[in-house]
């Protein structure tokens, strides 16, 4: 059975308790808030042959191969490899699934996720399954980036925002999880997943915190003139790209806003505070607007998985950050 997350509660019963489900789902929201657990949650109760107060019953033949992975009436879309598109061949098979008969008589469920990594070619060859699934069918799309769908496909939908934990939820269950670490720990994890605390665990396992010290010792030592850009950038090889892009948009941003409010509890994360500090009192806010709009461009082209030489463009971001100090 999938995990049931507190802070689903209410919009599960909303989506159990239906007299009739919708063709096609389109769960969204950030990622690491439980989207997917939703999904199969959703998946196993549309297929079990006896729920029991909204739920699967987890031991009928459909709970049970369900369980094993072999039930013949769900399919499972993804990307073949980590951050690769979902290609047009595959959604080929999965409309030759859609109609099909379902073998074990009941309805059958698709679950395709992340629901942006489909190409252009393959998000056109979902579109007549979508509006019109053969049988018995649900469709359930999962998105972290909505806004990467084609309206085409949204609209073929019905769109479900899910939600986020509150603090004390995230708190209570990355406490849980993750009893070895300290509450200081669960604080700066949780800070670093945008409050998510699934994310957070996932980011724990990657060991995010580590990456993080290291990046900021770099960044103090770049604006020393400690270091150069070029050393920077290979001994950033263990960090994604995306995350570093993530965190200097973020720090950027924090700059720029210490320059027009001066609040001081505005500063982000206490390992970057006195950096945020200095550089927003000794950069142009001119320069820094110009840096924060090149580093969403880069950013853009990082997630649309362009194909960049990595390291000549952290080069780039850290010459262009070791220029903000004097630039007033």
């Amino acid at each position: 059975m999938a995990e049931a997350f507190p802070w689903q509660t209410s919009l599960w019963q909303q989506m159990a308790g239906r007299d009739r489900h919708a063709h096609a789902y389109l769960l969204h929201g950030p990622q690491g808030i439980g989207k997917r657990a939703l999904a199969d949650r959703l998946m196993a109760l549309l297929l079990c042959q006896r729920p029991q107060a909204g739920d699967a019953c987890g031991q009928c033949k459909s709970c049970l191969l369900l369980q094993a992975g072999t039930h013949p009436d769900h399919f499972v879309l993804q990307p073949e490899e980590a951050d690769k598109p979902i290609k047009v061949d595959q959604v080929r098979e999965l409309v030759a699934f859609v109609v099909q008969t379902a073998q074990l008589g009941g309805r059958k469920v698709v679950v395709i996720e992340p629901a942006e990594a489909m190409n252009l070619n393959a998000a056109n060859a979902l579109l007549k399954s979508l509006e019109e699934p053969s049988g018995d069918t649900v469709l359930v799309l999962v998105s972290h980036q909505p806004s990467r769908l084609l309206p085409t496909v949204k609209s073929r939908c019905q769109q479900i925002a899910c939600p986020l934990p509150d603090q004390a939820q995230s708190q209570a269950y990355l406490a849980t999880a993750l009893p070895e670490a300290d509450g200081q720990e669960r604080e700066e994890l949780l800070a670093l997943a945008c409050g998510s605390a699934l994310l957070a665990i996932s980011l724990q396992e990657q060991g995010v915190r580590e990456q993080r010290a290291l990046v900021v010792d770099g960044v103090k030592k770049l604006l020393k003139q400690q270091k150069s850009p070029s050393q920077l950038a290979e001994a950033w090889n263990g960090v994604p790209l995306l995350r570093l892009f993530d965190w200097f948009c973020d720090w950027s941003h924090l700059v720029l806003r210490y320059q027009l409010t001066q609040d001081e509890q505005g500063l982000g994360m206490a390992d970057m505070c006195k950096v945020v500090q200095y550089l927003a009192q000794k950069s142009r806010q001119s320069t820094v607007l110009d840096l924060q709009v090149w580093v969403l461009e880069q950013r853009q082209k990082v997630l649309g998985k362009a194909n960049l030489n990595r390291a000549l463009l952290l080069e780039a971001l850290l010459a262009r950050w070791a220029q903000l100090p004097g630039s007033r």
